[in-house]
């Protein structure tokens, strides 16, 4: 018989370590402190997992061969890295409802690397968005004078030149924006790289350029009649502005529509994460430090910041190129 999957990453139905006895309100405390421990994100894609595996036909707990049959019956249907994460999440769901543990034994592992070797095929990733295509944007967003065209226009200049992910851009708050002489402060109070709260602050500054993110900030605020709670809302087709936050999906649909606005011809390789990585990349041609870089899309790993500044430099530090030069006849 199959056992429903949890609601997170924990047993919902009891908390593991506390002795037999225990009042009901200190175990739901307890099983609110263990969901915490784990992000938001991580939890929806074990849950996900889960369901997955039992949908499939799979029973909890599970063996060893149970686990050999699911991955070799995605084996060329799923990405090897997207059947790794399902290992990990049914590995999670045997460890904490204590049960022994068949998602990573050495035979599940080997058989996990055997389909990635013979199955695997390279990580799709968002296209970046340089900054001439985000001013391309800008312009026609500014000259279509709508309620919809300010949010949007603030919304995807807050997220490329804060460097931000989704999930911090639709969480930011009218009270986590400070006005200095200089630009914007903004204040995230949670990220993926921050995810005790310690807080951490992404300075603008103001720009006499094409893009201005302060100043499309505040003219999104004065349109929308925003004083306090989410910056960025869904807009009703009648003109009305949600008093709730927008969903992190709707970054992705905003920048493709904006996209197409503007005439872009990669609208398909384009996701909410072009414009970190745009930022990164467009960053480090104006001259940007490596540092300041990592520092203003709060990158926890060097590596990362490597491969956008490698991208962005694909054609200037390449050897081919250096090579192909010397040999220009001369006329």
């Amino acid at each position: 018989m199959s056992i429903p999957a949890p609601d997170n990453d924990t047993d919902s139905r009891r908390a593991p370590g506390l002795h037999i006895g225990v009042t009901p309100a200190l175990a739901t405390q307890h099983r609110a402190v263990l969901a915490a421990a784990t992000a938001d994100n991580t939890r929806r894609a074990y849950r996900s997992a889960v369901n997955h595996f039992l949908t499939w036909g799979g029973v909890l707990p599970a063996d060893e061969g149970a686990m050999i049959r699911y991955l070799l019956a995605y084996a060329t249907v799923l990405n090897p890295r997207t059947l790794a994460l399902r290992l990990t999440a049914l590995s999670q769901w045997h460890v904490h409802q204590g049960f022994n543990d068949p998602a990573s034994t050495l035979t599940v592992r080997k058989t996990l690397t055997g389909i990635a070797r013979t199955h695997g095929r390279p990580k799709k990733k968002a296209k970046a968005l340089p900054i001439e295509d985000l001013e391309r944007i800008v312009t026609r967003l500014a000259s279509a004078c709508t309620l919809k065209s300010a949010r949007d226009n603030a919304l995807l200049q807050i997220g490329f030149f804060g460097g931000m992910r989704r999930s911090e851009l639709v969480a930011i708050k009218v009270e986590h924006v400070g006005w200095v002489p200089e630009g914007i402060e903004i204040m995230l109070p949670r990220s993926k790289t921050d995810q005790v709260g310690e807080g951490i602050i992404r300075a603008i500054p103001f720009s006499d350029g094409p893009c201005c993110p302060a100043t499309a900030l505040r003219a999104w605020l004065n349109a929308g009649d925003i004083e306090a709670g989410p910056v960025f809302r869904p807009i009703s087709k009648w003109g009305v502005v949600a008093g709730a936050a927008l969903g992190e999906g709707s970054v992705n649909d905003i920048l493709a529509a904006c996209a197409v606005l503007a005439g872009l011809d990669y609208v398909p390789d384009l996701s909410s994460h072009s414009l970190r990585r745009g930022m990164a990349t467009s960053a480090y041609r104006a001259g940007a430090d490596f540092r300041d870089i990592k520092k203003q899309g709060g990158w926890r790993h060097d590596g990362t910041v490597q491969g956008y500044i490698e991208e962005a430099n694909r054609f200037t530090a390449n050897a081919a190129g250096s090579l192909l030069r010397t040999r220009i006849k001369v006329s």
